[in-house]
């Protein structure tokens, strides 16, 4: 079954004008998981439920990226929903959601860039409502632009944290160590909203993911019951 980032790939590539060609694109891949199939990594799709949501924000080619990790956030939170960004306008159902009463919607970017009053480093888990964590998924440069230019998300919370571990994400390294990738972030807020197997097991997956691409773009074997593979396996 196809989730809410293969969607929004799929309906980015039904309009464009010519193909986006990345780094090894010309491979065959699966199009569950985005790599060639002798990679593959579906079989290791981690099973867990979790009651926070996830609500990606995407950057135009985002979603077309084999290295993009928001793709693996959808595979294991359930309540995934995904939402293309552009600056002129902004799909009518992303406010709709975030205004919805069952959800507790909070923004997740570096208390530095927002007001005072709006930067949280905790997250308030109430009766009656989920935590629904909206991250802005594109480099580094695009978020900053994005966050300044999307006042439909000024009035949400803005969640902000120094994780103290350095980011373990290989596929695109940013220029800052305290930068993490998407799905990082996620695993982080999972675990901050009570979720903590779910977080664990995004993080497992993460780096099961990252090892199968490297691996196959040098053409290397994969040893699935190597430490890393051992770790996912706790959460088939």
């Amino acid at each position: 079954m196809s989730h809410a980032v293969a969607r929004l790939r799929a309906a980015r590539i039904a309009r464009s004008v010519k193909p986006f060609v990345a780094r090894g694109s010309r491979a065959v891949r699966c199009s569950s998981c985005r790599l060639i199939p002798s990679h593959c990594i579906c079989a290791w799709r981690p099973r867990v439920e979790a009651q926070s949501a996830v609500c990606l924000l995407m950057h135009d080619v985002e979603a077309l990226k084999p290295s993009n990790t928001g793709w693996l956030i959808a595979d294991v939170v359930a309540d995934t929903t995904a939402f293309g960004w552009l600056r002129t306008e902004v799909d009518p159902a992303l406010p709709a959601l975030l205004s919805e009463p069952h959800w507790q919607p909070y923004l997740v970017f570096p208390g530095e860039y927002a007001a005072p009053e709006r930067v949280t480093g905790e997250v308030e888990v109430t009766s009656g409502k989920r935590p629904l964590f909206v991250l802005l998924d594109a480099t580094w440069t695009e978020a900053r632009k994005m966050f300044r230019k999307s006042p439909y998300l000024d009035s949400l919370p803005v969640l902000s944290f120094k994780p103290e571990q350095l980011s373990r994400y290989r596929l695109r390294r940013s220029t800052r160590g305290d930068h993490l990738c998407t799905a990082e972030v996620a695993a982080l807020c999972l675990e901050l909203a009570g979720d903590r197997r779910a977080g664990e097991a995004l993080g497992a997956y993460l780096d099961v993911f990252s090892q199968h691409y490297l691996a196959a773009k040098r053409q290397r074997a994969i040893d699935a019951d190597d430490p890393l593979h051992r770790r996912l396996r706790a959460f088939l």
